[in-house]
């Protein structure tokens, strides 16, 4: 075999190999933000949505994992796949049955979890110092301990829309730095044809 055989594709050729696809990057993030401001209409309805789409998952996950337990059987750790699974497949067919409780339930989690990683971040930042750097790392902790804060002093009230909003936002920022990067590689294109011609 030759050395080109060997070589491993580097990002460079990775994406150099994505510059003629640039318009399906455009067309996706579009697509993305048309769902952005449709869900946006309706932050309930988007909670909702939302719901069901992490119970669907959890309830095939979970069917996934027992199939698993089986298939393991006679091997340690047998009975914990198998009891996982059947755990995580009721889960999803608790959020299935009841989107609105599931919804709000899962609005304090992400409260919960928002105060936990901020505390874990501020904790880091401070162990960072002198580094440059260390600040800012403690005031992004400081601000999503606020923001998990807020959440769970408006629960139960903002479990009714607070997933759909996080869906919206996701939904945004995402179609946004899709369609940047379709453009960079509209860009890339170009002067890549540019190259070429003058060549």
């Amino acid at each position: 075999m030759t050395d080109a055989a060997n070589e491993r594709p580097t990002l460079g050729t990775a994406i150099h190999a994505l510059t003629n696809k640039w318009g399906w990057f455009i067309a996706l993030g579009i697509a993305e933000l048309v769902l952005g401001g449709i869900a946006s209409t309706n932050l309930m309805a988007a909670s909702l949505a939302s719901a069901l789409v992490i119970g669907a998952m959890m309830f095939v996950a979970g069917l996934i994992q027992i199939v698993h337990g089986f298939s393991a059987r006679g091997l340690r750790g047998f009975l914990f796949w198998l009891l996982g699974g059947i755990v995580y497949a009721a889960a999803g067919c608790i959020i299935l049955y009841d989107p609105v409780l599931a919804s709000i339930t899962l609005s304090l989690t992400a409260g919960v979890f928002l105060v936990a990683a901020g505390l874990m971040r501020v904790w880091a930042g401070f162990h960072m110092r002198p580094a440059a750097g260390w600040a800012w790392i403690v005031a992004a902790g400081a601000l999503t301990v606020c923001v998990g804060g807020l959440v769970i002093a408006a629960w139960p009230g903002i479990g009714l829309w607070f997933l759909g909003a996080m869906l919206v936002v996701d939904l945004i920022f995402q179609g946004w730095s899709l369609i940047a990067f379709g453009l960079g590689l509209k860009a890339r294109a170009s002067r890549h044809q540019g190259k070429t011609a003058t060549a």
